[in-house]
């Protein structure tokens, strides 16, 4: 074992292996009301991973007892969109895996391989309360692509893909445009390409001789990954802010019969109406307010209210380095900021569990409190929304996850009462 996996061992932070087959009994729980205000207590069955009910009355004989108290329990968060397990630091370039750079790949570019269990930065979103979050790539060489999301699922151990290759993801505008010879134009004009040359695309008999004569632009790989999206099987999510942007996004979902999800989406509530009649889900960041560039101008706080309120599905993410560092914390602020700028609570709520999982495609397992579905469960000591509050405990899949993290580990070991207290082994 290495130093760093030596100290990791002593903080606690490496996996556990898989969920035990037990019957655990989340007693004096109660579920969110409209407004957030707790509900009749409740007793939270679940068994083998999966909630088994949801109501009152006592734990079942021999069941494991995990009492909330009396507190809040609501299902784990789920951020919209982040770069989890593929970027550890920034400035380190071993550390990040979310673009693909002097490739040939561009639509068939999939994270998941590169997803990293043992990142420190999951055991800290874990002790935020968020138990799934979308990775998504960054970028690829292929224009305007910028490869294939993974949705995670922040268990403890190496298993923590959900589902790879759950989206293709395109970006236009912003500061991707030099990408594609500098304008959004050729950006638009390349993905449409890219649709029309996947839709005629049939693969070569095995029997085919390779090379050949070919007049597409893409390769047979990006061809292949474009086939599910256009199948209707995964999302095609467009990574876009201005509002001409967010008009041609929509017309690729008129024009093609594809899924399309906006990611960014800074205009959108300029085009509230347009997006909910073509089915267009939002994933926004509702601190979007000060135009971080051109694209931007248009922001507003009320952002999701707008959207909402005309029946958009939303979701929330927040940028910059919160899409890796503290992506839980930043996004239960973010959400509360949506609740102060007119989002009602209980739809904050869905914007941060079964909204992404519905745009994602994990809703038939995760994102709700009730019978059937995965035993994500968050227990609070407040409001979830509130930057103060806490989880007192996280399930993850039914099991319960450590809430100790190298952040408090290090506030342990430096805290002033510590001072006189002998080195750690690794240190010596």
């Amino acid at each position: 074992m290495n130093r760093l996996a030596a100290l990791a061992a002593a903080a606690g932070l490496l996996g556990a292996g898989p969920a035990a087959a037990e019957v655990l009994a989340v007693v004096d729980a109660r579920l969110p009301g409209p407004t957030g205000a707790p509900g009749p207590p409740v007793t939270i069955v679940v068994d083998a991973g999966r909630i088994r009910s949801v109501g009152p009355g006592p734990a079942p004989a021999g069941a494991r007892v995990l009492d909330a108290g009396g507190r809040l329990v609501t299902t784990g968060l789920m951020n919209g969109a982040t770069h989890l397990g593929l970027v550890e630091v920034d400035a380190a370039q071993e550390t990040v895996d979310a673009a693909a750079d002097h490739t040939p790949l561009g639509a068939a570019f999939d994270v998941a391989p590169a997803v990293n269990a043992n990142s420190t930065l999951l055991p800290l979103a874990r002790a935020d309360g968020l138990t799934r979050a979308a990775s998504y790539p960054s970028g690829a060489d292929v224009a305007p692509f910028t490869g294939q999301a993974a949705v995670l699922r922040l268990s403890e151990g190496p298993e923590i893909v959900d589902r790879p290759r759950a989206a293709v993801v395109a970006e236009v505008g912003g500061f991707s445009t030099r990408r594609a010879g500098g304008s959004r134009a050729a950006q638009w004009q390349l993905l449409h390409n890219a649709l029309a040359e996947a839709k005629r695309y049939r693969p070569l008999p095995p029997e085919a001789p390779p090379g050949g004569p070919r007049d597409q632009l893409l390769n047979r790989l990006d061809l292949e990954a474009l086939q599910p999206v256009l199948a209707g099987r995964i999302p095609l999510v467009v990574q876009a802010s201005r509002e001409s942007d967010i008009r041609e996004a929509v017309r690729l979902r008129t024009e093609y019969g594809v899924r399309v999800v906006v990611l960014g989406g800074a205009e959108a509530w300029r085009l509230a109406p347009e997006l909910a009649a073509a089915e267009v889900a939002v994933i926004l960041d509702p601190f979007d307010v000060l135009p971080f560039t051109f694209d931007k101008l248009g922001a507003r706080l009320d952002n999701a209210a707008i959207l909402d309120r005309a029946g958009v599905r939303i979701a929330f993410s927040v940028s910059g380095i919160h899409l890796s560092h503290n992506a839980g914390a930043a996004l239960r602020e973010a959400a509360g900021l949506a609740v102060a700028n007119g989002l009602p609570w209980d739809h904050a709520l869905r914007a941060v569990t079964s909204g992404p999982a519905e745009i994602w495609g994990v809703a038939d397992h995760y994102g709700a409190v009730a019978p059937g579905m995965d035993a994500d469960l968050v227990v609070w000591d407040g409001d979830p929304f509130e930057p103060a509050s806490r989880p007192t405990a996280v399930l993850v899949q039914g099991r319960q996850v450590s809430l100790r993290t190298r952040q408090s580990a290090l506030a342990e070991r430096y805290a002033p009462a510590k001072r006189d207290d002998a080195w750690p082994a690794p240190y010596r």
